[in-house]
């Protein structure tokens, strides 16, 4: 006699179920009142408190939060129906970074804070550099922003003229860079760097010192020069090794 096997339920009818069990209970989840994903803008410093809530449940519901894709350590006071957390102080590295709390039952629930934490420019200082004539030399300014800065060059104080062939700029959100091809003696000055965005503004100056060009050491033709007069006195000795012995 066969035995009847029961049907295997496909991974979307889970889903589906699982969807449906949620509409049908009115589950969800909110953090700071906020019922979707949303993005959070702050400042440097002040902390930030993240409440996350749970709406339309009959049973204790346990939370998770997750920095990025880490999780977050909990007291156990504070898992149940609802969670807070603080993020303090707010620094740089937290910029772009997106906190999640999740439920811990079905983790297909959940509210994402991603963060917007701006701040103005930090560049600062000077450099001398010592470049000899006909080099190349590269002038780099690292600096982060939120928002994103721009970057101004100048030389002298004056705004630098750039020339093609001789000037070349290289920008990206961290990065500021002016290359100089074959440096000149007129390249001598204070190269300024001001990165400057909405919030504020950094510089920073490069002392650049053009040296004269050292002459070039022909090797090769040294080579030359001591193998001829190798040869030569090699060749004298040996024309004159009778007299030379007879000397002796």
């Amino acid at each position: 006699m066969m035995q009847r096997r029961s049907p295997a339920t496909p991974c979307g009818a889970v889903l589906a179920i699982s969807f449906l069990a949620r509409v049908a209970t009115g589950l969800e989840l909110s953090v700071n009142n906020h019922a979707a994903d949303f993005t959070l803008s702050a400042k440097l410093g002040p902390a930030i408190s993240l409440s996350c809530l749970v709406h339309n449940s009959s049973r204790a519901e346990e939370l998770l939060w997750y920095r990025g894709d880490g999780r977050v350590g909990l007291n156990d006071g504070n898992k149940v129906n609802i969670s807070n957390i603080c993020i303090s102080p707010v620094n740089e590295s937290d910029n772009g970074v997106t906190f999640t709390c999740r439920l811990a039952r079905d983790k297909s629930v959940q509210v994402s804070v991603l963060l917007d934490v701006q701040f103005p420019p930090r560049l600062s200082g000077e450099e001398t550099l010592h470049v000899e004539a006909e080099k190349d030399v590269t002038l780099s300014c690292n600096s982060k922003s939120n928002p994103q800065a721009q970057s101004t060059w100048y030389k002298d104080n004056q705004i630098l003229t750039l020339q093609q062939s001789h000037h070349e700029l290289y920008q990206s959100s961290e990065v500021f860079q002016l290359s100089i091809r074959k440096v000149q003696k007129s390249d001598n000055g204070t190269y300024t760097c001001v990165v400057e965005s909405s919030l504020g503004k950094g510089t920073r100056d490069f002392h650049l010192v053009v040296e004269d060009k050292k002459p070039v050491f022909p090797m090769e033709a040294v080579i030359a020069a001591v193998v001829v007069v190798t040869l030569t006195v090699f060749f004298a000795i040996v024309a004159r090794r009778d007299k030379i012995f007879k000397v002796w």
